[in-house]
């Protein structure tokens, strides 16, 4: 009777165990997906901040290259794809890579123009562009190392049993190619 009664807690010792275990996974992946999300919205409000430069880019290379309209219409049709993405972080790459694309032959077009380039409002507006572009890749890079972390502890033993039990599942990358803004030069004498 004795050895059955120490049998039982020892089954009952492991049963606690087992369960600390199991809610302290899936605590950890609950603190790991709301980072991931928390993450995400920090990259689309750079996005966003991005997308309200645009049009006030466009309009000022306008002013210069007016004929340049096939460029611009790509541009505008291209911001108006990435705003209305709201899939997943795959399919947002999608739009952001071509409005990348367009950004980089707005940046051609006004290569060609040394008055453009010399006009303190796209100066600024390139700057701010600048400074946009830093910004969402550092949130670019914080959201893809909490995507790695979670997805490494769903890969990890026995947490990944833990994964599959409550269907916590892996996260996507977020990968953009980059858009080279080059910082504008100043002169001082």
């Amino acid at each position: 009777m004795e050895v059955l009664g120490g049998l039982f807690a020892v089954l009952g010792v492991l049963v606690v165990i087992v369960a600390v275990f199991v809610a302290a996974t899936y605590n950890s992946f609950v603190t790991l997906a709301n980072l991931v999300k928390n993450s995400w919205a920090n990259i689309d409000t750079e996005l966003r901040r991005r997308y309200d430069l645009i049009p006030n880019l466009v309009e000022t290379v306008k002013g210069y290259a007016a004929h340049e309209k096939s460029v611009f219409d790509a541009v505008t049709q291209a911001r108006a794809k990435a705003i209305a993405s709201n899939g997943s972080p795959a399919s947002q790459a999608r739009d952001e890579n071509q409005l990348v694309g367009t950004l980089k032959s707005l940046f051609a077009v006004s290569e060609r123009y040394p008055d453009l380039k010399a006009s303190e409002s796209f100066l600024r507006l390139q700057q701010s562009l600048v400074d946009t572009e830093d910004r969402i890749q550092a949130a670019r890079r914080f959201y893809n190392g909490n995507v790695k972390d979670l997805n490494t502890k769903c890969d990890l033993f026995p947490s990944n049993m833990v994964a599959r039990l409550f269907s916590v599942g892996h996260a996507d990358y977020f990968e953009v190619e980059n858009l080279e803004v080059k910082a504008p030069v100043r002169v001082s004498l």
